[in-house]
């Protein structure tokens, strides 16, 4: 079994595929995904109409990842991604803490600034 860090690695470099029904697969099924400025969505199925509801207006996306660090089953992981979409483009930076259960995502808490997300899709 691949590490904690091993997995978040692969999930973070995922995205690129803009498949929603792959990103799902690393969350248990009751798993957890919170933009933190926003509501937390909870269970697989759940988080993988909500990643494919906002894949559905992106180009094309590549998230490098900063630092990455385990502590037990918990995974920190700093980013910047960088998202092309049919509205704007970004560079979003980015703090997840990943909480693991058995090699799957049981919380993803993602942390980053709103107003440089809204600001890039309005063309500010």
């Amino acid at each position: 079994m691949a590490s904690n860090t091993e997995t978040i690695t692969e999930f973070v470099n995922a995205w690129s595929s803009l498949d929603a029904d792959q990103l799902a697969e690393y969350f248990t099924d009751d798993g957890v995904y919170h933009n933190i400025p926003t509501d937390p969505v909870a269970g697989k199925d759940n988080v993988r109409n909500f990643i494919k509801a906002f894949l559905s207006t992106w180009t094309e996306t590549q998230w490098d990842i900063i630092n990455i660090a385990e502590a037990g089953d918990i995974v920190y992981c700093e980013r910047l991604d960088r998202t092309k979409t049919t509205n704007g483009n970004v560079d979003l930076p980015c703090f997840g803490v990943f909480e693991m259960s058995e090699g799957k995502i049981r919380v993803w808490r993602d942390y980053f600034d709103m107003g440089t997300f809204v600001n890039a899709m309005q063309g500010s």
